[in-house]
């Protein structure tokens, strides 16, 4: 089964409407579902969200009220997202760190008490789209043992790199060799997860993914990403009043306890350093470099093909998924069988 693009965001916006969110913030939470489906993280996008239903039937979302601006400064402010939806609250925080940067050049603004917020690059991309580079980081719930170690201590903890160009130039990874939510996807599939992606509760190698979520996630790249995935542990938990470590909860799916993760936001205005026109002619020579180098690729080149055939030949829907989504339509009187396609 099928569903194309705008009848994607026609489905994600009625369900949101329907279960009480407020317009304003359905319309930000529907373009960042569709964005992480688009870009082939299906895993973050439609596959996600009956996990915010779950999330609100149990109390741990909240579908109004508005985010408290907790600190304010000249390049710094720190928001308590009152447990809202957490891609109205990223979105909302990176416009903030913009704004700010276009000022002072350079601004972070950091999160807490908000909800899991589908991809990391959609936020990145708010500050391509205004000629900003953006940096996102956040941690998550343990799902990766500290290297050499057994026991789940650090989050999957993702962060994305957006630089603008002419050309779409875009990082989004987990420092971990697989998302928990691709993890969460194959369990749904009945499918097996890659080699060496992960251990199991008694530290043994498997590819079964649901041993892999009692277990451990294994960090990518060794020591590197256990190194960068602590960093980021620290940037998104003490220096923004979030909880770390073993202390998270509420983003692996269940939320049978509130999300008290955090996620830091930068932009950087490269105006302030060289003008934006000079900055872009340079990243492009480097790009040509790069491409006149061999059979390789850009960092974003994937997402870039995935998107234009997804808005070709629309987005697929496996059976679980679609009986999910089926008992969340129903339940709303909402006809999902109108929305798509063989």
């Amino acid at each position: 089964m099928r569903i194309s693009v705008e009848n994607e965001r026609k489905l994600v916006n009625e369900i949101l409407i329907n279960i009480g969110v407020q317009e304003d913030h359905a319309k930000i939470i529907t373009e960042a579902t569709l964005d992480s489906d688009l870009k082939g993280f299906t895993s973050h996008g439609l596959g996600r969200f009956p996990q915010y239903i779950r999330g609100i039937n149990n109390g741990f979302i909240e579908t109004k009220g508005d985010y408290e601006i907790v600190k304010d400064e000249d390049s710094i402010a720190l928001i308590d997202g009152k447990s809202l939806f957490g891609q109205y609250i990223a979105h909302e925080a990176m416009m903030m760190a913009i704004n700010k940067a276009k000022e002072t050049g350079i601004a972070a603004v950091g999160t807490f008490n908000s909800n899991h917020f589908g991809i990391t690059g959609y936020y990145s991309d708010l500050a391509i789209r205004n000629d900003m580079i953006g940096i996102v980081i956040c941690n998550t719930e343990p799902g990766v043992a500290p290297l050499g170690g057994k026991k789940a201590i650090l989050g999957t903890n993702p962060i994305a790199i957006g630089i603008p160009s002419e050309t779409y130039i875009a990082v989004d990874m987990a420092t971990s060799v697989s998302a928990r939510g691709k993890l969460l996807e194959a369990k749904r599939k009945g499918e097996e997860i890659p080699p060496n992606t992960a251990i199991d509760k008694d530290g043994n190698p498997t590819t079964d993914p649901e041993a892999a979520l009692e277990g451990s996630i294994l960090p990518f790249g060794g020591v590197k990403g256990y190194a960068l995935s602590f960093m980021i542990e620290i940037m998104t938990g003490p220096l923004v009043n979030a909880a770390f470590g073993t202390k998270v909860t509420g983003t692996a799916g269940d939320y049978k306890e509130d999300c008290n993760k955090g996620d830091l936001f930068v932009a950087i205005n490269p105006e302030k350093f060289v003008s934006i026109d000079a900055f872009k002619e340079q990243v492009e020579e480097f790009v040509t470099e790069i491409r006149e180098s061999g059979n390789t690729f850009i960092p974003g080149d994937l997402e870039v093909k995935r998107i234009a055939e997804n808005e070709k030949n629309g987005l697929e829907i496996d059976e679980k998924l679609y009986e999910t989504l089926k008992t969340i339509c129903d339940a709303e009187n909402i006809d999902l069988d109108s929305y798509l396609t063989e």
